[in-house]
């Protein structure tokens, strides 16, 4: 059951919508909506039906009225009656204006901005009038100014999510026409400012500051807010506005307790604050505070750059590889709104996109933890406007005598600070033991990371005295620096560690040592606990303990990471006699992960993907199945590279959400083990899968000769060891390849033998996308009947809807058909029921396909500013997508459009 307020009074059962006979009907399901599930009194809803008419047969009328409702609800107990009146029962999620705050308040808590305009999209496609449509009645008028300000607030949130995903020309002409309707909105005249300057539209956007402050005054004889105003001279000054939403805010959180280092923050300030390009290096030795100082600065000047701020840790030193430069681009450019699917392969092309998305904003970068400079030169954003900052143990000499780069050398915490620091850390105590505070600041090297972990270990024993712990460190110091070969300063450090370590419970000190063996980064409890062959609950106190101590950070999402001289230290400390079967049972614990969480994300191939065991381990719930293998794809790499024998599994798991993910560049290298493993044992299946899947990213990617050359060896090998399944698959790839290549007649012959196959195997779930692409290659070879059947049997395949690419692929294909068939009044239905499958998937081109078929049907239509409206937004989704063959067939629709009022239909490209 549904019940709809946001427009005409609705109810809907049974898939039948029910308009309902009558203003008098409305008004009742409106005013017991209003109280669902509590009584309203039969005098409340008597004055809500009549009012002031008063009519000694109310109460008869009203009981028909009820008889009435009840028959169109069709469940007896939805609607019953008692001493304090009537009650209608309503379940959670029943009434849409419950539904649509629920979904704004999802996009308020959201961090992606794509997700954000998501679930906005979804949220006011709820929309079909005002609340209550024409029922002027008293008892509902609050309801429906709440509901109808909450609308507006969700348009305004949707806007400054889609200016954050750089949609700026595609919302022109909605923020134009809202500013039109509510004229003293003063926040969408901001956005509408906003979206007209990014365009390049600077004059417009004067000339809209203009009328805002014209309807301002004449209706409220008021002035614009300071945004507005402040908003106007940024713009006159050149200065590209960026809201708060609009901007990335990577910066972590600042360190409590921090203490000194005034000479290297006024140095700093000084060198942001000019008018050019400002780099400056923080180098020093492990330990001694460069990423809090970086940090501690950033937030101290983050309202200087409302462009945004990114961060990112390029784990220079530590036990992992570095951070690639391209790796680091990928997540800058998705933090910038850029797709997945849309950032460049090429890694100077990554770079050129970064410098243009960072040209005119006041934008901050803080690359933490450098290795050297050649890390660090394709990250630079190249415009005045912004600033860098980089931390790194080597001076990085090239980047000062190149790139101008000026470097602040931080040294060890003078004395005083090193004191000031434990006294912030453990109050008036030190007070007491002053020598004790001396030698415990010498024992610590004045290093900041070691005075902190001193500083704990105090704090966790009260029996402890400064004077204990120093004499204690002291007796263990030459014993432990007899470990360092290297002549590093930080020596001093582990015999801190060590004091701090030997004070742990024996699994909490294994659960330390556990984590010097992890390969990556950072982690979760999960896969700690599986490491430990211990439940969850048990592995996340002791990493809250190691917190406690000093020896882990937690970071937000519920992850945990080491310093790097403590996961070195932790390396060291590993134990013959721990368990040797660790990283096995970590090995099998992401590949369960990830086949669990591949099985939430695309279900309809699960049958597809290599049999993975079941772990041991707990695994963690996947309520976003693409955000967990988003986070811990980096680990799931780590575990191939330490261990190759399982890259074909990895592989054949992940390769679908590394193409709908865009990593392009992790897919061949994953799919490049997982050919090199399976030959090094002589798998054929293992061999095949490989091939397949590097084919279809080297497409992806552009090479058609070597995605041929990978496709081709795959057929012969499925062939060969008869999995006719795969074979089926691999067809497929090869069909798009060709259709690509212009060779339709093979490409079509491709699918035709791809769906024979299935159909011989029996996989029916699986023919959806070869039937989508089938039916594109009969459309663009002129045969749109032949092009329908196949297109809707691909749609009644997935009515369970259980795969929503294929779906709203063979929507679109449907509303392209009728386009070419001179049929375009019915081209918009499948042009909305594809929208809507695409938006929920999350599928950009699609998204964009569909926006492209319902811009040309309006225009068909006779209504052309609807068709350039939506034809905007499907540039801006190809866009975001990076898909050109979209972009192209947008561009041509566009310009038909300003031309001669009748585009050619153009087939949506096969995703």
């Amino acid at each position: 059951m549904e019940f709809r307020v946001l427009g005409p009074v609705e109810i809907v059962g049974d898939g039948k919508r029910g308009a309902l006979p009558g203003r008098l009907q409305r008004i009742l399901v409106g005013v017991l909506l209003a109280r669902a599930n509590r009584p309203v009194p039969a005098d409340t809803l008597t004055d809500a039906l009549w009012g002031d008419r008063p009519d000694p047969r109310a109460a008869q009328k009203l009981q028909l009225h009820v008889h009435r409702l009840r028959t169109a609800l069709g469940e007896p107990d939805r609607l019953t009656h008692g001493p304090d009146g009537y009650r209608l029962r309503v379940q959670p999620g029943e009434v849409d204006a419950d539904r649509f705050e629920s979904m704004a308040a999802e996009a308020r808590e959201a961090t992606d901005a794509q997700h954000a305009v998501r679930t906005l999209r979804r949220a006011l496609e709820l929309w079909r009038g005002d609340p209550f449509d024409d029922l002027d009645v008293p008892v509902l008028a609050d309801w429906a100014r709440r509901l109808a300000e909450h609308r507006l607030l969700a348009l305004e949130a949707l806007y400054e999510a889609e200016l954050a995903c750089g949609m700026d020309a595609a919302v022109v002409a909605e923020l134009s026409d809202l500013v039109r309707r509510y004229p003293l909105r003063e926040r969408l005249h901001a956005q509408l400012m906003t979206a007209l300057y990014r365009s390049g539209r600077r004059a417009d956007a004067l000339a809209a500051y203009q009328a805002a402050r014209e309807a301002l005054v004449a209706e409220l004889g008021l002035e614009p807010g300071p945004e507005l105003r402040d908003l106007q001279r940024r713009i006159l000054d050149s200065d590209a506005p960026s809201p708060a939403a609009a901007a990335p805010a990577q910066l972590p959180a600042d360190t409590r307790g921090f203490v000194g280092r005034e000479p290297e923050l006024r140095e700093l300030d000084t060198l942001m604050a000019g008018d050019g390009p400002a780099l400056a290096v923080v180098a020093g030795t492990g330990g001694v505070g460069k990423t809090s100082l970086a940090i501690r600065w950033a937030h101290s000047a983050r309202a200087r750059f409302p462009g945004g701020q990114l961060y990112v840790d390029l784990r220079g030193y530590g036990p992992d590889q570095p951070r690639t430069p391209e790796d680091v681009l990928a997540g800058f450019l998705r933090a910038l709104g850029v797709e997945g699917s849309a950032i460049p392969s090429d890694p100077a092309e990554r770079s050129a996109r970064f410098r243009t998305l960072a040209d005119g904003r006041r934008m901050l970068v803080v690359l933490d933890n450098a290795r050297d400079v050649a890390q660090v030169r394709p990250l630079l954003p190249g415009s005045a406007t912004c600033a860098v900052l980089v931390t790194s143990r080597d001076a990085l000499a090239g980047l000062v005598a190149r790139e101008g780069a000026h470097r602040v050398d931080l040294a060890r915490l003078p004395e005083a600070d090193a004191r000031a620091l434990l006294r912030v850390l453990l109050g008036d105590r030190v007070d007491a033991e002053p020598d004790a505070l001396e030698a415990l600041v010498a024992r610590c090297a004045r290093l900041p990371l070691a005075l902190r972990v001193a500083a704990e270990l105090v704090r966790s024993r009260p029996e402890l005295g400064v004077t204990e712990l120093a004499a204690e460190l002291a007796d263990q110091q030459d014993a432990l620096d007899l470990l360092d070969l290297d002549g590093d300063r930080h020596t001093a450090v582990r015999s801190v560690f060590s004091w701090s370590y030997q004070r742990l419970d024996p699994w909490t000190a294994l659960v330390f040592r556990l984590l010097g063996r992890h390969p990556g980064w950072d982690t979760d409890a999960h896969a700690v606990a599986a490491m430990a062959a211990a439940p969850v609950r048990r592995t996340r106190r002791a990493l809250d303990a190691l917190c406690r101590a000093h020896l882990v950070d937690q970071l937000p999402g519920a992850r945990y990471r080491a310093h790097d001289l403590l996961r070195a230290y932790a390396a060291e400390l590993t134990d013959p006699s721990d368990d040797p079967l660790a990283a096995d049972r970590l090995r099998d614990h992401y590949l369960g992960a990830a086949a669990a969480a591949m099985d939430v994300l695309a279900p309809h191939e699960t049958e597809r993907r290599p049999k993975v065991s079941t772990p041991d381990s707990e695994l963690p719930p996947f309520t976003d199945a693409f955000r967990w293998l988003d986070t811990e794809l980096p680990n799931l790499l780590a575990v191939v590279r330490q261990d190759p024998s399982v890259a074909p599994r990895m592989s054949g798991t992940l390769w679908r959400f590394l193409d709908i993910a865009g990593y392009h560049d992790d897919a061949l290298t994953l799919h490049t083990s997982a050919l090199e493993a399976a030959r090094a044992v002589e798998d054929p299946q293992a061999e095949a899968d490989a091939l397949r899947v590097l084919g279809a990213v080297t497409f992806r990617l552009g090479d058609h000769p070597t995605a041929l050359d990978h496709l081709e060896g795959a057929l012969t090998a499925y062939e060969r060891i008869g999995n006719h399944s795969l074979r089926a698959a691999t067809l497929n790839n090869l069909g798009a390849v060709h259709g690509s290549r212009g060779d339709r007649a093979e490409s079509k012959r491709c699918y035709q033998e791809a769906l024979a196959l299935y159909e011989r195997t029996g996989q029916d779930a699986l023919r959806p996308p070869v039937l989508n692409n089938l039916a594109r290659t009969l459309l663009a070879l002129g045969s749109p009947e032949e092009a329908t059947a196949h297109f809707e049997q691909a749609l009644a395949a997935v009515a369970d809807g259980g795969d929503p690419t294929s779906e709203a692929s063979a929507l679109c294909g449907l509303a392209e058909v009728c386009l070419a068939t001179d049929r375009a009044a019915d081209a918009p239905d499948y042009a909305r029921r594809a929208l809507d499958v695409a938006r929920q998937s999350g599928h950009r081109t699609l998204e964009g396909t569909a926006l492209r078929a319902l811009g040309v049907a309006h225009l068909r239509l006779g209504d052309p500013d609807q068709a350039t409206h939506h034809l905007e937004s499907a540039r801006a989704a190809a866009r975001e997508a990076g898909d050109s063959e979209l972009l192209a067939s947008v561009h041509t629709a566009l310009a038909e459009v300003t031309e001669t009022g009748h585009p050619t239909p153009h087939p949506p490209v096969s995703p």
